[in-house]
């Protein structure tokens, strides 16, 4: 018996310790991963900041290639993040995402090259090589824009249809609720059609009195209904309101 209970002890002991470390590893992963983020979005940062410094400071092949690597980075970047966060409220762009993948191997590659001819001493060969290079950035980036300029204007599209169709609800239902007018035989409509020109009973009791609730007689009237009156609003619990906490007795 006290051997099954040392077992079993020791299990647990096992298990929590296994927990414990796998925990630890997950949460160590996270962090790292974070550490990771937070240190590329720094390294881009400050490479952005030195691209625009020497695009403006700096005259001939090194403030192109400056330019060209600016150019580049900011339109695929932008680019990326349109289509990443419209994903995932339309299905169909997962293509135009993957073409655009296809597309940043292109960039990649041509950022790396410009990269590697700012460090090249040999300034007279760069400026052979910038037209073309400026006609593979033009190429690529007009790509890319075309990819994220159909993708703005397609969700524009559609948050205006969305729209139109909103608007023409709301005036069905507008309509609806102006439209008062009870069938014949119905209890009160004489007095709403024919008696249109006389105060009603309602007005003529004054406003300064209070309402009566639905159905008392009124005083030396007969005992007849009053009109029907609209439910309290305070009553009334709307989605987006937050319930009432129930009062305390302690």
């Amino acid at each position: 018996m006290e051997a099954t209970i040392i077992t079993i002890m020791a299990l647990l002991f096992l298990s929590f310790v296994a927990l414990g470390v796998f925990v630890t590893v997950k949460v160590a992963k996270a962090a790292k991963r974070g550490v990771d983020r937070t240190l590329d979005q720094a390294r881009r940062t400050v490479e952005d900041t030195t691209l625009r410094a020497k695009s403006v400071g700096q005259v001939g092949a090194a403030g192109e290639l400056a330019r060209l690597r600016l150019s580049l980075r900011t339109s695929m970047r932008a680019t990326q993040e349109a289509l990443q966060a419209g994903v995932g409220e339309d299905a169909s762009l997962k293509e135009s995402l993957d073409l655009f993948h296809r597309l940043s191997a292109h960039g990649l590659e041509l950022d790396a090259d410009l990269k590697r001819l700012e460090r090249e001493p040999d300034r007279a060969w760069v400026s052979g090589q910038l037209p073309e290079l400026a006609a593979r950035t033009a190429r690529i980036t007009g790509s890319a824009d075309a990819l994220r300029r159909a993708a703005r204007d397609r969700a524009l599209r559609f948050a205006e249809d969305d729209l139109s169709a909103l608007s023409a609800q709301i005036d069905v239902e507008a309509g609806a609720l102006r439209h008062w007018t009870e069938p014949e035989g119905t209890p009160g409509t004489a007095t709403r059609t024919a008696g249109a020109g006389a105060p009603s009973p309602a007005s003529a009791e004054g406003w300064g009195q209070p309402a009566r609730p639905a159905g008392q007689a009124r005083p030396g009237g007969g005992g007849e209904p009053s009109a029907i009156t609209a439910p309290d609003p305070r009553r009334t619990a709307y989605p987006w309101e937050k319930s009432a906490r129930p009062e305390t007795t302690t």
